[in-house]
């Protein structure tokens, strides 16, 4: 009983001190990117540009004439 005492305040005190890290870090600032969101804006647009445009109904319909 004593060894599942020891291993349950290990455990938590491995917990504590991965938050406080994750704490620490949160604070300094390691975690702030303040150029990505900006420069995703411009990006998404180039990515709209390249992608090929869906065919539309009439040239469709025109395929599947043809091979009849």
């Amino acid at each position: 009983m004593g060894i599942i005492t020891l291993l349950i305040t290990i455990s938590i005190t491995i917990a504590m001190v991965f938050l406080g890290v994750f704490v620490w870090s949160l604070r300094t600032g390691q975690f702030d990117d303040t150029t990505t969101p900006a420069m995703r804006m411009l990006f998404d647009d180039r990515k709209k540009q390249q992608e090929t445009p869906e065919p539309t109904a009439s040239s469709k319909s025109d395929k599947n004439q043809s091979h009849d």
